[in-house]
């Protein structure tokens, strides 16, 4: 039987994934089942974790809209059912910063909404 030399193909493959495991704790950072292992996991964890951090910003820049409409004598529901009948078109991130650093135009957007309101 001949031997076979599988050349860089295998160790190219190998190095990859233990240089993605590097930092990791014990055994996972050296050895490569156990890096191929934990190294799918967190690969698995980021496609996953991606998502949920959009989620997680809308879910904060609502909190802070809340906030700062309940602040003013609002809801939050009234106010952004009232910006899409006058169609302000501003979306939720953009709102929410504008409550930090421009306060001032905030009041003047919900006194405008809630005027349509009512």
């Amino acid at each position: 039987m001949t031997r076979v030399k599988r050349g860089y193909v295998a160790r190219r493959r190998r190095k990859k994934i233990l240089n993605m495991s590097s930092g990791y704790f014990g055994s996972r950072k050296n050895l490569f089942r156990n890096s191929k292992e934990s190294v799918q996991r967190a690969l698995c964890y980021a496609y996953r974790d991606r998502k949920v951090r959009k989620r997680f910003f809308r879910r904060l820049w609502i909190v802070r809209i809340n906030a700062f409409v309940r602040h003013h004598g609002s809801k939050y529901s009234t106010f952004i059912s009232g910006n899409k009948r006058i169609h302000y078109i501003i979306n939720r991130k953009v709102l929410a910063s504008l409550t930090i650093f421009y306060p001032d135009v905030v009041k003047e957007i919900i006194s405008k909404s809630i005027e349509n309101e009512k």
